[in-house]
């Protein structure tokens, strides 16, 4: 049999009759306590409780086994573990891998709270960590200390969407530290646009927040393993008590099947504003990965297989407290809130003294207000209507 496409993939995967029980979508099954009928039953859900056997609510139930499946057979992995929100899925992970004396090194273009925790929580437990430029290549292997356990990337990176050369820094890696687990937080690619795992990557985590939701009505995050590394995880995940409720974990494998489609569109109309900001005389500069000029751009056209909505901007000037006010309450249809990947178009800003203080080692190198963008499935035209008004009030 062939290979099936993505789109087939998405709306049939997690869908076998043992979830789905008659109905096209999986059942929702809510319960904490799970009831055998005999002792041989209680007996053979403890021996098989890590395997999708009905155990316990905090194991999961036929529910989280279906959403799990899916990740699975998207991702290609070996196991998923599921989170209340990306956040968690990002530090849990890395806790399931690390101990005191250990050291991570994360690129300096990450989601400021994994930044965060490595500050503020691994520190305290004896965990160190260094941070590399998401550029660096295969040079990251200067880096690389005897106690390295955790390579964590992020691609492309939060607010400036440089895009990793991954195979370089995978090959380094294995090559000076095989034994260290290599992560990557891989939302922005929604997990299909990139398949971490084919680039020997061990763990592709998501806020599963934003793309597989989709319509910004729930929280959870998603961690999808290779075999090496799948049982540590879920037990490190089961043991610090991590899951997410089942009318979440429904909601979550729904959005999967028009997630195909959703991100065509995304990409779609994210790169058509993209190309008429790089022509716009108060732009210096677009940051969108499918965009020839960002950074990292050609690494973006070998390695993934589309974009999805978000990307940012550089103003030519730093707007003042006022101007950035009048031009940001003003919009009609990008609304100002955190997170992304919804079907809303989103506008955030950065000044680059705010940057600044998010990248450790690393100085913006502009001086421009940054803009980021989420594009959602509104009209194009109607769009970049609201953004052309925009500019006019920054004159």
């Amino acid at each position: 049999m062939s290979k099936k496409q993505l789109d087939t993939v998405l709306v049939n995967a997690g869908r076998s009759k043992k979830y789905t029980q008659g109905s096209v979508n999986s059942v929702i099954q809510r319960a904490s306590s799970l009831v055998f009928e005999t002792v041989e039953a209680k007996k053979q859900a403890t021996r098989n409780r890590a395997k999708g056997e009905l155990f316990y609510g905090r194991r999961g139930t036929l529910t989280h086994f279906s959403l799990q499946e899916a990740m699975c057979e998207l991702e290609g992995g070996a196991g998923c573990a599921l989170f209340p929100c990306g956040a968690a899925a990002i530090a849990n992970t890395i806790l399931a891998f690390v101990e005191q004396g250990d050291h991570v090194l994360m690129t300096n273009s990450a989601y400021e709270p994994s930044q965060d925790f490595c500050t503020k929580i691994l520190a305290k437990l004896g965990v160190t960590t260094d941070w590399f430029d998401p550029l660096i290549g295969a040079g990251i292997a200067d880096l690389i200390q005897p106690n390295t356990k955790v390579v964590f990337l992020e691609s492309p990176g939060s607010v400036t969407m440089e895009v990793h050369d991954v195979p370089a820094i995978v090959s380094a890696v294995r090559h000076v530290a095989p034994d260290a687990i290599i992560m990557i937080d891989n939302t922005w690619a929604a997990g299909v646009l990139f398949k971490a795992l084919e680039f020997d990557i061990d763990i592709s985590i998501q806020a599963a927040t934003k793309y597989l939701i989709g319509h910004s009505d729930a929280m959870i995050g998603t961690a999808v393993s290779n075999a090496r590394c799948w049982d540590q995880l879920r037990e490190n995940a089961y043991l610090m008590g991590q899951m997410v409720d089942a009318d979440t974990a429904y909601m979550t494998s729904r959005g999967l099947r028009t997630l195909g489609v959703r991100l065509r569109q995304h990409h779609e109309s994210s790169l058509k504003i993209a190309e008429w900001l790089a022509e716009h005389p108060q732009v210096e500069r677009v940051n969108h990965p499918a965009l020839p000029g960002s950074k990292g751009h050609e690494y973006w056209k070998r390695d993934f297989t589309g974009s999805s909505g978000l990307f940012s901007f550089v103003l030519k000037k730093r707007l003042n407290d006022s101007e950035l006010t009048a031009y940001l309450d003003n919009f009609t249809l990008f609304s100002m809130a955190y997170s992304w990947g919804g079907f809303e178009s989103l506008i955030l800003p950065t000044q680059p003294e705010q940057l600044a203080d998010i990248r450790p080692n690393g100085k913006p190198d502009f001086s421009g207000t940054l803009i980021r963008l989420h594009i959602g499935l509104e009209n194009v035209d109607d769009l970049l209507v609201d953004l052309s008004a925009g500019f006019e009030r920054i004159v």
